[in-house]
């Protein structure tokens, strides 16, 4: 494989290959280069933050205002804690497709609750499937307690349905919209009704509050409960459709080309084997077109962890990375709505630009956001941080003796091919020749700073 071609691999399967994998990786074929990746994601390691403090409740203890209330303040500590760590594995894990397949799911399956105990374990129900068997995924989503909360399973009842996890199951998770009627949304939730769970977040089916009457859905009739429905719906080739073009978009391109889609569902309907569907993906010769390559703008989460690849840093403070994922617009663990985070250009405004171009040299170069470019970003920027603190209003530690050891002897024109993926504008080259080229460091900041570092 061309270097180019690993690179964008791993600008879609994680988030930057590094220069020793890439070095290492040139002389290997295809094949073996994405069994590598997938050989290195094989491992389930959950990701976990001390909860001890949470563990041994009783019902009891929920008649406790003042316990409760000390509790959900500790909760909301540590579901910053959790998100910290998060990032943290995703610019750290050897298992990084794992983990890039985790944080699609995440805002696929989209979920948020503030108890962390029931957060915790829906982030890692999402790692241990995000790239096993999608019917069993689906499965072990609509059980899990925070998602039970977050669209009222708990509330669905015989006799008095709750249709919100229905109607989503069906136009969010696996179908779309137009795929389904008013009347399998109102018989599906019926099939799910009794779905609880226990204090510790462990699913219960209530038996007494579960509707077992007969109900009609998509032309079949049974008496059927949740695995049911899913089983149907899975049954539907509209849904391996649906998540193969969720797929596309978010691993090769906002413009969908219907003919590859079509080629990815045919291989996802056989099995419903994730792994499977992204080996055809990535051994797919159209996915290395330059068409797709450096064509999607950088969530995010995808532009801070990049950073950290290439200079690795660490916050001081663990509420300045929460700081600047709110400016930045998105925060791990909060998505916006059940839809999540709409991605593609909804990245990039007059805001989060302006941001992103700057976010370099605030955390790699100490510098500051100039309070004299007054517009929407200031007063974005105003609602975080007082007059007195906006000339350092995060504080970082540079790990950039890492990043000169990597980089020792490599030229301008190779520092350049490493870091921007797309190509280079003629406008933009011409700013890079006029640069004074006499520090690898800040040439480095001054390539991560340019619109075209935003594109992978």
């Amino acid at each position: 494989m061309e270097r180019r071609d690993i690179q964008h691999l791993y600008a879609r399967a994680g988030f930057g290959a590094s220069k020793p994998l890439l070095d290492a990786s040139v002389s290997m074929k295809k094949k073996a280069i994405v069994d590598h990746l997938f050989e290195t994601s094989e491992a389930i390691i959950p990701l976990e933050i001390d909860l001890s403090a949470f563990t041994n409740l009783s019902n009891q203890d929920l008649k406790n205002k003042a316990l409760i209330r000390e509790l959900r303040k500790k909760s909301r500590g540590e579901l910053q804690t959790f998100n910290h760590r998060w990032m943290e594995r995703l610019h750290t894990s050897e298992g990084v497709f794992r983990e890039k397949m985790t944080l699609f799911w995440a805002n696929h399956f989209v979920c948020q609750d503030n108890n962390i105990v029931y957060a915790q374990a829906y982030n890692n129900t999402l790692r241990t499937h995000a790239l096993g068997n999608f019917r069993e995924f689906v499965k072990a989503i609509s059980k899990e307690a925070a998602m039970l909360r977050y669209l009222n399973t708990k509330q669905n009842r015989k006799a008095k349905p709750n249709e919100n996890f229905a109607r989503e199951l069906m136009e969010l998770f696996t179908l779309g919209v137009g795929q389904y009627s008013e009347k399998d949304i109102k018989e599906s939730a019926r099939a799910f009704t009794g779905y609880n769970h226990d204090l510790k977040g462990d699913f219960k089916f209530r038996e007494f509050q579960h509707d077992a009457g007969e109900k009609v859905f998509f032309g079949k009739t049974g008496n059927f409960n949740g695995d049911d429905i899913i089983n149907i719906i899975l049954e539907q080739k509209e849904c391996a459709h649906f998540i193969c073009g969720r797929i596309y978009r978010y691993f090769v391109n906002d413009n969908v080309n219907n003919k590859h889609v079509e080629a990815l569902t045919e291989v996802f309907y056989k099995d419903y084997n994730i792994e499977n569907l992204m080996r055809h993906l990535f051994m797919a010769d159209w996915f290395y077109e330059e068409n797709n390559i450096g064509s999607k703008i950088k969530s995010p989460v995808e532009f801070l962890v990049g950073l950290q690849q290439l200079v690795p840093f660490t916050f001081d403070k663990t509420k300045d990375l929460i700081k600047i994922q709110k400016l930045l617009g998105q925060v791990l663990l909060y998505p916006p709505n059940v839809a999540g985070w709409k991605g593609g250009k909804n990245w990039i405004d007059s805001n989060t630009l302006m941001l992103r171009l700057k976010s370099p040299s605030i955390i790699l170069a100490n510098t500051h956001i100039s309070i004299q470019e007054k517009g929407e970003f200031e007063d974005s920027f105003d609602k975080f941080y007082s007059e007195s603190k906006k000339k350092q209003f995060i504080k970082a530690t540079i790990a950039w003796e890492v990043f000169d050891k990597t980089f020792d002897g490599v030229s301008y024109d190779e520092l350049q091919s490493y870091i921007i993926l797309p190509k280079i504008s003629g406008g933009t080259q011409s700013y890079l020749t006029s640069l004074n080229q006499n520090s690898q460091r800040n040439f480095c900041v001054q390539l991560m700073s340019l619109p075209e570092y935003q594109m992978c």
